[in-house]
C-alpha cells in the first residue's frame, strides 16, 4: 500500500499524454543516427580518412550522439511528466458575501 492518503483528486496519467512527451522522439533519432554514424565512422576507408586529416568524424559524431540520446532517455525516465496539480479553491470566510 501506498503510504501517502488517497484524496481520490488525483487523476490518472493518460497514456496519450506519456507517449506524447517530444524527449522520446528526440533521444530516439539522436540513438538511432548515432548508431548508424558510429557503424559507418568504424567501416571507414583510409582514403576517406585521408580526405578528413584523418579525423574519423563519423565515429566520433556518432559517439557523441549516442551519449546525447541516452542522456535524453535517461531525462525522460527519472523526471516523467507530471500533470499540473490544481489550485484548491479557499473556502469562504465569515465575510464573504453570498
Amino acid at each position: 500500500m501506498s503510504e501517502t492518503p488517497d484524496t481520490g483528486t488525483e487523476a490518472p496519467q493518460s497514456a496519450a499524454a506519456r507517449l506524447f512527451d517530444l524527449r522520446i522522439m528526440i533521444g530516439g533519432l539522436f540513438v538511432l543516427y548515432g548508431i548508424m554514424l558510429t557503424v559507418a565512422g568504424l567501416f571507414t576507408s583510409s582514403a576517406n580518412l585521408a580526405k578528413a586529416s584523418n579525423i574519423n568524424i563519423n565515429l566520433w559524431l556518432g559517439i557523441a550522439m549516442l551519449i546525447l540520446g541516452v542522456l535524453f532517455l535517461l531525462w525522460w525516465r527519472l523526471r516523467p511528466l507530471q500533470r499540473p496539480q490544481p489550485d484548491q479553491p479557499e473556502p469562504p470566510g465569515p465575510g464573504a458575501a453570498r
